[in-house]
């Protein structure tokens, strides 16, 4: 899968990509996940989808899930700190949700930081609920995360919200592309 406008394109993760995804890793996250994490996500698991975002040849973003039956569980998602604020997250979010209905599941589901509100309202924007606290959860700082829930993601609410958004996601980039 390779989703792509002028600027930024979004596909798999590949082997080479590691060194650039840890140091954004290492930029986003106070507990960053080893080398050898993401080595095995891609050789070895095969519940495993990871996604990077380039910028013409640059890893500017990445984000990561396993399909386990029928439900999807994103492990990872962050951008470059440089990159921010550009939609490269949402685009990233978008580009997983499609992944994962391509692959049969019906639910996405995540932990997020009780103190990170910014992902928080993307995930809500794309139908994602809050069903749960997961408490401490979080080694670095013992941090609760908030667990959230698609429901189906082939019910047609969930569809008409990630169309639109997605469609004003692609019509916000092709706006800005052009200059305007």
């Amino acid at each position: 899968m390779v989703i792509a406008n002028e600027r930024i394109s979004i596909g798999p993760m590949r082997e080479e990509d590691i060194p650039r995804v840890l140091e954004i890793e290492q930029a986003s996250f106070p507990s960053p996940w080893p080398r050898d994490a993401y080595l095995r996500e891609l050789r070895d698991n095969r519940l495993a989808c990871y996604l990077v975002a380039r910028e013409t040849d640059a890893v500017v973003g990445y984000t990561g899930m396993w399909i386990i039956l029928d439900e999807a569980h994103v492990t990872t998602i962050a951008v470059a700190p440089e990159c921010r604020r550009r939609r490269i997250g949402e685009r990233l979010l978008v580009a997983l949700i499609a992944e994962s209905m391509r692959r049969g599941a019906r639910w996405i589901t995540l932990e997020v930081r009780r103190t990170n509100g910014g992902a928080q309202a993307l995930y809500r924007k794309y139908g994602f609920k809050d069903i749960g606290v997961r408490k401490g959860y979080y080694s670095d700082n013992r941090e609760d995360a908030i667990v959230m829930w698609t429901g189906n993601v082939y019910e047609p609410a969930f569809q008409e919200r990630y169309e639109r958004n997605r469609t004003t996601l692609e019509g916000s980039e092709s706006g800005s592309a052009s200059g305007a």
